[in-house]
């Protein structure tokens, strides 16, 4: 959890957390009717009404709208809530340039995860209410069975042009915007409140996963949520775990569209079959890099600290 250097005391932690949920609602509602207007000016009334009902003929439409929605909802409160403390973006969730060589093992890591991403999604898939629940279960797959309806719209791509708005809308804004909410504000907020960066991690990792309202995809989300913010608390910047998560993201974007220009079916397209010990393989290869990473973070801030005390002491 990257802390600035203050020139005054932070507000409370708890009036930080209201204060992001107000400008969240206040964020949603503005960026709402930013994208509404929007909506109207490329695909008219009629473009409206489609996107309200789900109707992809307009799914260009819908597209807008998420964007708009992640900025307001995500982004917003984010870049607010360091205004309100009057810091600096760079300094109040670490902008720290990311170097190539470790955005380059961030990115095998996030190769390593992808199996047991893929057998937590298999078990969250099977998941079974008992029988005094059932109406419950039924609402949650129907929830379910609703966002995959548009997910699979969106993905739907016939040119280079619809794979880049893809990349754009699924991949580059989630990241950036669910990252500085998440793991920049919650994360950083939870533990100035508790602190212990396990808690934090993965208290803000519940909290991401839940607001999806995909119940049946709680599971992998949660998992995903806690290595962004492992990396995040590791490495000091919110690059690199903006950078794992674009390529999550990309990922699948990728997936779907080699399957469609190749006459295939996308719509499982993240199921990953393999014998257990290639689940086992992935689980120690994955906790492997992230000791590293760790470790080498570690030194590399030891050694910062060390050179600033030299420094001090010498002036």
């Amino acid at each position: 959890m990257h802390q600035s250097s203050p020139h005054k005391p932070e507000n409370s932690p708890f009036l930080q957390m209201l204060l992001l949920l107000l400008f969240a609602f206040g964020g949603l509602i503005v960026f709402a009717i930013i994208g509404m207007v929007l909506v109207f000016l490329t695909s008219g009334f009629e473009g409206l009404k489609g996107a309200a009902v789900n109707d992809y003929r307009y799914i260009s439409a819908f597209k807008i709208l998420v964007v708009a929605q992640q900025i307001g909802l995500f982004l917003t409160p984010a870049v607010l809530i360091a205004v309100i403390e009057r810091r600096k973006l760079s300094a109040f969730y670490g902008f720290k340039a990311p170097k190539i060589n470790w955005l380059l093992l961030i990115a095998i890591l996030s190769i390593c995860w992808m199996p047991l991403m893929g057998l937590s999604n298999e078990w969250n898939q099977k998941m079974v209410f008992p029988e005094f629940l059932k109406g419950i279960e039924r609402w949650m797959r129907a929830m379910e069975d609703s966002a995959a309806k548009v997910t699979e719209a969106i993905l739907k791509m016939n040119n280079v042009g619809d794979l880049l708005i893809n990349l754009f809308v699924i991949a580059v804004t989630p990241a950036i915007c669910e990252e500085l909410i998440f793991r920049g504000a919650v994360q950083r907020t939870i533990f100035r409140i508790k602190s212990n960066p396990h808690v934090a991690i993965w208290i803000s990792a519940m909290i991401f996963s839940a607001i999806h309202f995909q119940f049946y995809g709680f599971l992998p989300r949660l998992l995903l949520g806690a290595a962004f913010g492992y990396v995040y608390y590791f490495t000091g910047s919110i690059w690199y775990a903006v950078f794992a998560h674009f390529l999550n993201n990309a990922y699948a974007v990728c997936v779907a569209y080699y399957l469609q220009m190749n006459n295939q079916s996308y719509t499982n397209a993240d199921d990953i079959n393999m014998p257990w010990y290639g689940y086992l393989i992935s689980a120690i290869l994955t906790l492997a890099l992230f000791a590293t990473i760790s470790q080498k973070f570690k030194v590399k801030s030891e050694k910062s600290e060390n050179e600033r005390a030299v420094s001090s002491v010498e002036n």
